[in-house]
């Protein structure tokens, strides 16, 4: 699968973990940073990552900061991205089944690396019901155009 991960400085540990662990399984993916841990703003970073989304160059992205609410708000202001703040794993998993969430958000505070791993793996590996669901999508597409 191809993934596009972005941080902030906040959250670099927990990003170059899922890195490693999610290239280990075989995911293609492309990291937009940061390399350091200078401050940076980390509306760019969600920005790069969701731009892959949407032009169909990546399947999903992850996304870091450190509560990872910051993060969801600014991928969630961009068209076409539903992005789902992960608060465990119930959530995760229906963030696919029900919204076909694109985008998962963590927090380097508040996510383990193993933790993060296990909540992108549900991710990952849910698939969308579609059905009564589809109708509900299409009304949050009307939101976005509105």
């Amino acid at each position: 699968m191809k993934l596009s991960i972005a941080s902030d400085h906040g959250g670099i540990e927990l990003r170059q973990a899922l890195f490693s662990a999610l290239t280990a399984k075989g995911h293609e993916l492309t990291d937009h940073g940061p390399v350091s841990h200078d401050r940076v703003d980390y509306p760019d970073f969600a920005e790069k990552a969701c731009a892959d989304v949407v032009a169909g160059r990546s399947d999903f992205a992850v996304l870091i900061c450190t509560s990872g609410v910051g993060m969801s708000i600014s991928a969630n202001k961009i068209h076409g991205i539903r992005a789902v703040l992960a608060l465990n794993e119930d959530a995760v998993e229906f963030s696919r089944r029900h919204n076909n969430a694109n985008v998962i958000c963590l927090g380097q505070k508040y996510h383990t690396a193993y933790l993060a791993e296990k909540y992108v793996d549900i991710f990952l590996s849910t698939a969308f019901e579609g059905g009564r669901h589809q109708g509900r999508l299409d009304k949050i597409s009307c939101l976005e155009r509105d």
